[in-house]
């Protein structure tokens, strides 16, 4: 890309450090005086955090109420239902404690607690609204980013599109970004949403509409994950140190992809996971190396940065590199071990054209539905 001419917006106010998630009711305090607690079915009342955040608001003056129907993919319907209880409560706030999923589904709440009609026709920019309720936002994984953006991926049930909502609304007034919180994640998670966050700032750096500041950041969040996420994954090092490491390398590939967007590994994922329900990471950990292995010449400079940043020698080693490190975080998993058939190829290629065409244009190398679907083949 060329550095002339580009413009570069990302309003995202990060409170990072251990124990600041003690902070949240003093920083939520001046957005709400009753707040949504969005969270997953179970992982964050067993770790004690949810108990500690709503003790926390309440000592601030905010009273809360608790949503806790969000899973693995989260589903329009599920922002939907949150969206209705949200105003059923007359919550005026929502704070998401979580990963990715959590976090997306929160702040597709929030947008639907103050917007009327079908939210698919807003993913697909048929409507456009820039209202939502504030969000404070508490990961509980160092992978998606989603505290740093201003997306929400959610899977359509009636047909399987896995597309996100898209807007500033709904980056998070207060993201509170605490590497104490990601600790009690079990490792098999760490692995997935480790390979996510490296994902996220690989394809924002060789993406068509990065910019010099992006790649910046994805430059740097990729060496941070080159150099400690194995070694955390395998207990080689679990000093903090390495653990803020790799949670403000997962941070800034949320931050990335907001600007840069994501390129063809998260277009063709999406497609699988809408179908299989699959776990993102892993659907990832398939669909990178053959993808690398087809891309690398669009952009050889760049895949050689990668590629070195990984221990390699050049562009031609990039998806070795990646591989070696998917072995190393017992993360090397085939479409097929996912349960994608030969027979769901020709839906998920389509599909692809789809719900990822930003994707698509943004890889380095165009590739036609017949070119995915092959890639696709290779992956199975």
């Amino acid at each position: 890309m060329s550095s002339g001419n580009f413009n570069y917006y990302l309003p995202v106010n990060i409170v990072f450090g251990r124990g600041k998630a003690a902070q949240v009711g003093e920083l939520a305090a001046p957005y709400g005086k009753k707040a949504l607690i969005v969270t997953g079915r179970s992982s964050a009342r067993k770790s004690g955090l949810y108990d500690r955040v709503k003790g926390a608001l309440t000592a601030h003056g905010v009273e809360s109420c608790l949503f806790d129907r969000v899973a693995q993919n989260p589903l329009t319907t599920t922002a939907i239902e949150g969206a209705a209880f949200a105003k059923a409560n007359g919550c005026d706030l929502v704070v998401a404690i979580g990963g990715g999923s959590i976090m997306d589904c929160a702040k597709a709440i929030a947008f639907l607690a103050v917007n009327d009609g079908d939210i698919n026709d807003y993913i697909f920019n048929r409507r456009v609204s820039d209202r939502a309720l504030p969000l404070v936002l508490i990961p509980t994984t160092c992978g998606t980013g989603s505290e740093g953006n201003g997306f929400a991926v959610l899977t359509n049930p009636e047909n399987g599109d896995k597309k996100s909502l898209r807007c500033n609304a709904i980056i998070a007034k207060v993201p509170i970004v605490d590497p104490e919180c990601m600790m009690t994640m079990p490792r098999r998670v760490l692995a997935s949403v480790g390979f996510d966050a490296l994902c996220h700032s690989m394809e924002a750096y060789t993406s068509r509409i990065s910019t010099p500041l992006s790649d910046a950041l994805s430059v740097y969040a990729i060496e941070l994950l080159a150099e400690n996420l194995a070694n955390v994954y395998t207990g080689r090092d679990t000093s903090p140190e390495a653990w803020e490491k790799i949670t403000v390398a997962a941070t800034i590939g949320g931050m990335v992809i907001n600007t840069a967007g994501v390129t063809l590994a998260h277009g063709m994922e999406h497609p699988a996971s809408g179908l299989k329900d699959i776990v993102h990471g892993q659907g990832l950990a398939a669909l990178t190396p053959p993808i690398l292995e087809a891309s690398w010449k669009g952009d050889p400079a760049k895949f050689g940065k990668i590629a070195r940043l990984l221990g390699g020698n050049g562009p031609e080693d990039c998806a070795e590199q990646v591989r070696s490190l998917l072995r190393a975080l017992d993360l090397a998993v085939t479409l097929g071990d996912l349960g994608l058939r030969e027979e769901d190829i020709p839906w998920m290629a389509e599909n692809c054209m789809k719900v990822s065409a930003a994707g698509v244009a943004n890889n380095p190398v165009v590739f036609t539905q017949e070119e995915i679907a092959e890639i696709y083949r290779s992956s199975l």
